[in-house]
């Protein structure tokens, strides 16, 4: 490209695109970022600065138009990150910066140029789709053409409208009418620019008995023109589909036309299978738009162009009604709009326009013919041979069984049943859109919701392939992850039932039916103060679901955990995920059972405590009191005065007492510390139970995840270790697997008759061990790390 440059007379046009490709070379080659620079990224860099006076050069405006555009790519998902366009991109951005400099020109060499410009793109377009002695106007909004159609059409059916205004409209209403399966929002724009109120908008409904149920009912359309005429309203246009925004159906638009004559209405056509009017084949349904009033086409997103317009042709013989309308113009900036695009069809030439049509058209094929081929897949909308556009999902059933219909229910089927049926369909539909996206991305999959099939995925290669660049082998990357995610779909939905079965067998745990949710299932613990027919936040139940859903993640399963909210309700819950045909569902609600058990108990004796030992701190102090009384009236009223008591010590000693209060936190209960100075020994007390475990450990063999069946039997275990990790596992269940007995106290051997228990032996090694030693190196104190809390007594000083 640098050679063909140097041929350009003019230096500033060579200038140009030398500028414009070291600029999106700098722009695009975010892989020469190192990692250093990507730790020095400033705090400050998007909030907004003072203009700096000296002003930067080129480079930096660049670095920061870079860091701007790649600074949160590490943030956000990668299918929000900006795609690599091609050196048909490069032509298509040139437009725009050589559309500046060309209004530059004189006036007289912009207005030959600019018509120049816009006599081509015209006939170009006119020619590769087909539209004969067609105008075009250029538009940067998809919808601003059919508002500059509407216009047209109601300078032309009101003679008036230029006069007197909206009050011609007022006599005659106008009315517009939109299929029901036009994109949203479109109604409501063409009111908004027109000004024209919601009542002139009429919805046709689609098919329902005969044809597809996504095209225009033509029937019921002339029975709506016929009752606005007799209301004495104007049938003013009528905007079919040649490819609806959803599915890709086209309507029939002969037959339109047809009635469209007869009324005396504008007929405009708009969709994705316009397209398809530049290949050598056409479907008649196709073809038939090329007789309309006006389409409007969609270039960027068929042929992979950025920042190009799109365009909408027309046909009308009155140049000053366009020029009021809106279509033309005198201006040569708004000429210089189909400057982009007059470049890029240069670039890409007939035969690179065909050929990207094309190839998107043969993936689609591609797709249709292998998803046939692929069990419980089923393309939902079929019917329409010419659209380029699949929509498919997952259905249950057995192998080769078409999916229940959605609106009718079956006979022997109650309707809420097909509810549950359909939201259990639909979400599960969305998990696999959600993994297919992450999966094949190449491919540009689009999750919708359809009013009567549900939730289905949306291939349309026409209006991404050329701009993902999507391939053959992308296609069938597409369909080997389809095949792949099966297995998990069907695992899960045969589990439902079984989980279902164990949740509601199993004490304190309560099975939640959430249709929205695609996992195994959703299950909710009811503590002791759970109120199961409220449906109030419960704070102490989110308090345990959040402990137990952290365990849950700890255990580094399979299976993935979430809690939220309940279904139609504000109680916390467990949700669990997609499951693989080797999950133990028995294991897994044992598991959640038991650990919240624990979560509440844990968490109960932690609330207590605080009270407890309050409790105990204010009946020690009651008791030291007492005792304090006690031994003032044992000693008398002369031994508290200070000389008298010194004197009355002397000749008659008083033998200390030191009495305390020690408060045994495993028991709760508050004891005297009268055997611990008396003995120089702690009191062993009550000996607490032992904690029960929280989670029952089941034995696995080596590398098995938790939640997992076991694996003796299957080819997973080699030869020549089966044989040792099946011993192993049939001690471990030996050791483990007797009822009563739990950790190593149970595998002691009896003790023999009148033998010391091993407390008693501990206890006499004790006393001998401290007899021997001196009064002064007994322990005076409990050892540190007790849980014992001891009020003694003050001893009173003597003078």
């Amino acid at each position: 490209m640098d050679a063909s440059l140097q041929q350009v007379a003019d230096p500033t046009l060579a200038e140009m695109g030398k500028n414009l490709k070291e600029a999106m070379t700098m722009l695009e080659d975010t892989q020469r970022r190192t990692e250093e620079e990507n730790g020095k990224k400033l705090l400050s860099g998007d909030i907004p600065g003072p203009l700096q006076g000296s002003g930067q050069d080129m480079a930096s405006i660049l670095q920061l138009v870079q860091n701007l555009m790649h600074g949160d790519e590490d943030e956000e998902p990668p299918s929000t990150r900006i795609q690599n366009i091609g050196e048909q991109g490069h032509i298509a951005l040139l437009g725009h910066s050589l559309g500046a400099y060309i209004s530059t020109l004189d006036k007289e060499k912009l207005r030959k140029l600019t018509t120049r410009i816009l006599s081509d793109t015209t006939l170009w377009l006119c020619r590769i789709f087909r539209y004969e002695n067609g105008c075009a106007y250029f538009h940067e909004e998809e919808r601003e053409g059919l508002a500059k159609i509407c216009r047209l059409a109601i300078h032309s059916r009101y003679e008036d409208f230029v006069v007197d205004g909206f009050n011609v409209l007022y006599n005659k209403k106008p009315v517009i009418y939109l299929s029901a399966a036009a994109r949203p929002g479109l109604g409501q724009y063409l009111c908004n620019q027109l000004g024209l109120p919601f009542p002139c908008l009429s919805r046709v409904p689609c098919n329902t008995m005969f044809g597809s149920q996504h095209q225009m009912d033509v029937a019921l359309l002339e029975k709506l023109i016929k009752d606005d005429i007799e209301r004495g309203k104007l049938p003013l246009l009528l905007v079919a589909n040649a490819g609806t925004a959803a599915v890709g159906h086209t309507d029939k638009i002969g037959r339109l036309k047809e009635l469209c004559e007869q009324y005396g209405m504008w007929l405009h056509v708009e969709g994705v299978n316009l397209a398809t009017l530049a290949l050598g084949y056409v479907s008649s349904s196709v073809l038939a738009a090329t007789k309309c009033d006006s389409m409007t086409l969609t270039l960027g997103p068929w042929l992979g162009l950025p920042a190009v317009p799109a365009v909408t042709l027309y046909k009308h013989d009155d140049p000053a009604l366009t020029l009021v309308a809106g279509l033309t113009s005198n201006k040569p900036a708004d000429k210089l709009r189909a400057l982009p695009l007059w470049l890029s069809l240069q670039y890409l030439g007939l035969d690179g326009i065909v050929e990207r049509i094309k190839h998107a058209c043969q993936l689609s094929q591609r797709l249709q013919e292998s998803l046939k081929k692929v069990n419980h897949i089923k393309i939902l909308v079929e019917g329409e041979l010419s659209s380029p556009v699949v929509v498919f999902g997952f259905f249950q059933g057995p192998p080769g069984s078409d999916p229940v219909p959605k609106a009718v229910s079956p006979p022997n089927m109650a309707p809420p049943a097909v509810g549950r049926e359909r939201n259990s369909c639909d979400a599960l539909n969305r998990w696999l859109g959600e993994q297919l996206k992450q999966l094949a991305p190449a491919c540009g999959l689009t999750v919708m919701d359809l009013e009567l099939e549900g939730v289905c995925l949306r291939f349309s290669p026409v209006m991404t392939a050329a701009g993902l660049g999507t391939r053959g082998e992308d296609v069938d990357q597409l369909v080997a992850c389809i095949r792949s995610r099966l297995p998990v779909l069907t695992c899960t939905l045969q589990l439902r039932e079984e989980f279902k079965q164990e949740v509601t067998g199993t004490a304190g745990l309560l099975y939640v039916d959430d249709p929205t949710w695609p996992g195994v299932g959703v299950v909710r613990y009811e503590h002791a103060n759970d109120d199961k027919n409220s449906l109030k936040p419960d704070p102490e139940g989110d308090k345990i679901h959040a402990g137990l859903l952290k365990k849950l993640n700890e255990l580094e399963s399979d299976l993935t955990f979430k809690m939220g909210p309940e279904y139609k309700s504000m109680k916390s819950c467990i949700y669990i995920g997609m499951a693989s045909e080797d999950t133990d569902v028995s294991e897994l609600v044992e598991t959640i059972a038991v650990t919240a058990r624990e979560i509440e108990e844990n968490s109960r004796l932690l609330e207590n405590m605080t009270e407890v030992v309050r409790k105990g701190i204010q009946e020690a102090q009651v008791q030291l009191q007492k005792a304090n009384e006690e031994r003032l009236l044992e000693e008398g009223v002369l031994r508290q005065i200070p000389v008298v008591g010194s004197v009355l010590n002397w000749f008659s000693p008083v033998q200390p007492s030191q009495k305390g209060r020690t408060f045994n936190l495993t028991a709760g209960s508050l004891e005297s510390t009268e055997h611990t100075y008396v003995y120089k020994v702690q009191g062993t007390g009550v000996t607490p139970p032992q904690t029960p475990s929280g989670t029952r450990t089941k034995p696995r063999l080596p590398g098995q995840k938790p939640f997992k069946r076991s694996l003796r039997g299957s080819d997973a275990v080699s030869e020549t270790s089966s044989v040792s990790h099946i011993e192993e596992l049939e001690k471990m269940e030996q050791l483990t697997g007797e009822p009563g007995q739990e950790g190593p106290e149970a595998h002691r051997p009896a003790a023999q008759p009148g033998a010391p228990t091993p407390q008693e032996a501990e206890q006499t090694g004790t006393f001998q061990d401290r007899a021997q030693r001196p009064e002064g190196d007994r322990p005076q104190m409990r050892s540190p790390g007790s849980r014992d809390l001891r009020f003694a007594q003050p001893v009173s000083s003597h003078l």
